[in-house]
């Protein structure tokens, strides 16, 4: 079997690379990167693409495409993140045709202005989103599901493990002194996605028997936010407690927040965006039914345990 990577640069494409190698599965990576060092990919080929730049015009010849490009920031000017998510899509999906289409998508699909208790594959897309991180998102998902080819779509939700370079980072740069400050009531459950588990749906919808669907992915259960933190603070050995903020309190924070760095035009976001409460302060849990019964995926639980190594 062939299968080919986009994103194998990045922190999930590379994971599913390694996979598929250690899998003797003939493995193309794909990146923006000039190059990568071998061991990040497992060993599988590597050549450098910009799928904002249009397709390749000698794509080799594979069965299924594992497409994970794209921009995971929720931060950024719409025109980028449209290029990087939507293009990229259509790109990769030009570039080889007669593949099968496995399309690493997000959670963030479902509506942001309202929790999300067990949400179900058919609750999303919607009409309306918070940013054009999860505009552009949803306009990938209906372009690949309207594309009339074997595709399936994976929404995952705040992945984490060795490599990650978004949801650590973002809780432990949080930090003040003995504490960390958050919003909501820390007692709104949430569900997170390991890199493992992301990476053994990838392995699944690349080279199962099923050729099309959309799946949320998810550790086996959900948590709540509290306990995900204080086993983060303590797995890193920081000595500090989580301290809560009404998300009613800590939205026109945001908005405000978001305003001053938008007039100043800094690139980088603030440390509290209305996106990021929409996520981690209220219910985002995710009904994996699906999953289990059509895929045959098969998750662990939820754990921080080692994250002092990542």
């Amino acid at each position: 079997m062939r299968v080919a990577v986009t994103g194998a640069s990045g922190f999930v494409g590379g994971a599913v690379c390694r996979a598929l190698a250690s899998e003797g599965i003939t493995t193309y990576a794909y990146g923006r990167r000039p190059s990568v060092a071998a061991p990040h990919l497992g060993g599988a080929a590597y050549r450098s693409w910009d799928l904002t730049h249009g397709p390749l015009a000698d794509a080799p010849g594979v069965d299924a495409v594992v497409h994970c490009a794209g921009s995971a920031t929720d931060w950024g000017p719409a025109a980028g993140l449209f290029a990087a998510n939507l293009t990229g899509t259509r790109t990769a999906l030009a570039a080889f045709p007669g593949a099968r289409f496995v399309h690493v998508s997000t959670a963030s699909v479902y509506d942001p202005f309202r929790p999300s208790a067990m949400a179900t594959e058919d609750e999303a897309p919607v009409g309306r989103y918070m940013n054009a991180y999860g505009a552009s998102k949803a306009a990938a998902e209906r372009a690949v599901l309207s594309a009339g080819r074997d595709a399936i779509v994976l929404r995952p939700h705040a992945v984490y493990g060795p490599g990650d370079t978004t949801l650590l980072p973002r809780v432990l740069s949080a930090v003040r002194g003995p504490v960390l400050p958050a919003a909501g009531t820390g007692r709104q459950r949430i569900s997170l996605t390991s890199i493992a588990n992301l990476v053994q749906a990838c392995l699944l919808a690349a080279t199962g028997p099923v050729t099309s669907g959309v799946f949320n992915i998810a550790d086996a259960a959900p948590v709540t936010i509290d306990d995900a933190f204080r086993e983060i603070l303590r797995e890193r050995g920081i000595r500090a407690r989580p301290v809560y903020v009404p998300a009613s309190l800590a939205r026109p924070l945001a908005a405000v927040a978001e305003g001053a760095f938008l007039l100043a035009g800094r690139p980088e976001p603030p440390r509290l965006t209305r996106y990021a409460i929409s996520h981690l302060a209220v219910e985002r849990t995710l009904d994996i039914t699906a999953a289990r019964a059509d895929l045959g995926y098969d998750p662990h639980e939820t754990t921080f345990t080692g994250a002092a190594g990542w």
